[in-house]
């Protein structure tokens, strides 16, 4: 919304905003390209400009998307899903992401799926089998195993230290 707000705030036409990407209508001038990155970046916002770092940031987009916005995850794999979604050849999109951001885009989905099951988990309105199946885990052991690789601790004990901590906010 801010985006939006600050191109019209500024007379600046554009096409679309989607995932992060605008497309404009025509060419900034320099004294107007840089007003807007410095009213972005004002409101807590980065104007990307190297290309490979804005593929990159489309990527982590739709697996956020995918992820947390998503009602149900897609019946086809991630990297299928990623590459049709953006109109790139998968092993084009993988090689720049590790490129750019040091760990590699299966690795980067991994991350995200645990902290939204961390989320899930807080909010506790859906029991493990659920959130297992939400998030398109094959069985709740895998989930559980995953969680455990990258947190060190099972989701149960990540729920029962949930528990006990709002129990001691209670206590005070």
């Amino acid at each position: 919304m801010k985006v939006r707000e600050e191109l019209n705030n500024l007379g600046i036409d554009y096409l679309s905003i989607d995932l992060g990407v605008v497309e404009l209508t025509n060419d900034l001038t320099p004294k107007l390209y840089k007003r807007l990155k410095e009213n972005l970046f004002s409101s807590g916002l980065v104007l990307i400009e190297d290309k490979k770092s804005i593929l990159v940031e489309r990527v982590k987009n739709v697996i956020i998307e995918l992820i947390y916005e998503s009602e149900e995850l897609p019946k086809i794999n991630y990297s299928d899903y990623i590459s049709e979604k953006l109109d790139y050849d998968y092993t084009y999109l993988s090689n720049v992401f590790t490129e750019v951001k040091g760990i590699t885009i299966k690795q980067y989905i991994i991350n995200n799926k645990i902290e939204r099951v961390k989320e899930l988990l807080l909010y506790d309105e859906l029991n493990l089998t659920e959130i297992s199946y939400k998030l398109h885990y094959s069985s709740v052991a895998h989930l559980s195993n995953q969680f455990k690789k990258n947190t060190g601790i099972t989701p149960s004990y990540f729920r029962k230290l949930k528990l006990k901590r709002n129990e001691n906010l209670e206590n005070l």
